[in-house]
């Protein structure tokens, strides 16, 4: 049977659509729809002859269903991710994320589907009000974008608690590595250095974030896959450590071989009561439950993205910022 990932052409997606092709897996490859057929990620990848693309909307239905139909396990990674981008246009993520979810749980109950990993986000916790954050602590989304992913989050619980849809809910602290977007803080310092400023424009320093090298992340979701015991269940998915954006910026620095200063950009900041100010995970749930653990130790992930960065300079343009 197929192995369908929405999303398959962003940034976790690809990596895990190439990782379920070395590991034997048909893949169907579920990509955004553009007029230039443009495959994300996936344009350029080994793996783009191995798997079959559609191109389409994870909100339209029917398109979905053609998708997901004849497959066991379905790995749900397409959403707008933006943040910044969610306080211009809300409502574009509640038919994404929310709309776009409930296409994908619908039609894998239609279609008796076998296992459903739904993708959430550390971000719905909000700023932590105690730590380390396990399952169990509050869900206290802070902008429109964490907001539509609780709201997935929980329709995605509600489908196996009413319909016994076997569903598994994985939820990533901050994930990074190569291919990720240049609005997230990694590939925006990183590009800004390679590009010879020695200046950095960037917004808060203060916040602390648990961050997980992508390869962990996608073993995370195969192990999450893997498990019956974490069927209708929550998991985090992180490393345990946290490192302030200001200590990040000066690690990445210190690696680069550079010495830079840091002025703030207001645009690059969020709203006060927005800013999500810790973020560490308590990954034990999820180790107990499979045996899984974040491997890649921060300095080695980092290295690795800088040094696939270099090489793909003309990807990043640092002077422009996008929400």
């Amino acid at each position: 049977m197929k192995t369908p990932v929405t999303g398959a052409g962003g940034f976790i997606a690809s990596h895990l659509v190439e990782e379920l092709v070395h590991k034997g897996h048909e893949v169907r490859a579920f990509v955004r729809y553009n007029s230039r057929n443009l495959w994300g990620w996936l344009e350029d990848s080994p793996c783009r002859n191995s798997v079959e693309i559609i191109s389409g909307d994870v909100r339209d239905y029917d398109l979905v269903k053609s998708a997901v139909e004849g497959c066991e396990t379905v790995f749900h990674l397409a959403a707008l991710i933006g943040i910044p981008y969610s306080y211009v246009s809300p409502l574009a993520y509640v038919r994404t994320n929310v709309e776009g979810t409930y296409n994908i749980l619908q039609v894998a109950r239609e279609c008796n589907v076998g296992r459903i990993i739904h993708t959430s986000t550390s971000e719905i916790y909000g700023t932590a009000q105690y730590v380390p954050i396990d399952e169990a602590h509050p869900v206290n989304p802070q902008s429109p974008y964490a907001a539509s992913k609780a709201s997935a989050d929980f329709l995605a619980l509600s489908y196996h608690r009413s319909f016994g849809l076997p569903v598994t809910v994985v939820r990533p602290f901050n994930t990074y590595g190569p291919r990720q977007s240049a609005r997230a803080i990694i590939p925006t310092v990183i590009s800004q250095i390679l590009d010879g400023k020695e200046t950095l424009s960037l917004g808060n320093l203060t916040p602390t974030r648990d961050l997980t090298f992508v390869s962990d992340t996608v073993s995370g979701f195969f192990a999450a896959a893997a498990s019956p015991q974490t069927v209708g269940e929550t998991v985090n998915l992180g490393t345990g450590s946290e490192i302030s954006i200001g200590d990040l910026v000066a690690k990445i620095a210190y690696i680069m071989g550079r010495e830079v200063k840091i002025v703030s950009d207001e645009q690059r900041v969020r709203p006060a009561k927005s800013e999500v100010e810790r973020l560490l995970s308590n990954p034990g749930k999820m180790h107990a439950l499979t045996g899984w653990k974040a491997d890649v130790p921060l300095d080695e992930g980092l290295a690795r993205t800088v040094e696939w960065m270099k090489e793909r300079r003309s990807l990043y343009k640092s002077g422009i910022y996008n929400v």
